[in-house]
């Protein structure tokens, strides 16, 4: 069984900083791509980033150039983390990790979410 356990979060002025990390365990063959989702009240989930396991990001229009993602593999965990700066009050929501995990060579992926972060932006 696969699990994302997230870390980071909080409340932040508007123009501050936070980190988001999500590590993932369990028997692992691969993820493609890890990334991060967010939910406003009263609004739909939005992917926020993700990235492959080649390192190609994707990032939503609105966090470009604010945000980073990175991945990284040590000791059979896949961790990905979530820099985000200059943040926005339009920023606040609550930050999923998302992963597309293949647990063997040979099997299908399958799609897993975190429990969820909150993040808060006070203007």
């Amino acid at each position: 069984q696969v699990q994302l356990v997230e870390s980071g979060g909080g409340l932040v002025q508007a123009g501050g900083s936070l980190r988001l990390s999500c590590a993932a365990s369990g028997t692992i063959f691969s993820i493609d791509p890890m990334g991060w989702y967010r939910q406003a009240p009263g609004k739909q989930r939005e992917l926020v980033a993700d990235i492959s396991s080649g390192g190609s990001t994707n990032y939503a229009d609105s966090v470009k150039g604010r945000f980073t993602i990175s991945r990284s593999r040590d000791n059979a965990k896949n961790t990905v983390t979530l820099q985000m700066n200059s943040l926005k009050p339009e920023d606040t929501a609550v930050y999923y990790c998302n992963a597309n995990v293949r647990l063997k060579s040979d099997s299908d992926f399958v799609n897993v979410w975190g429990q969820g972060t909150q993040v808060t932006v006070s203007s």
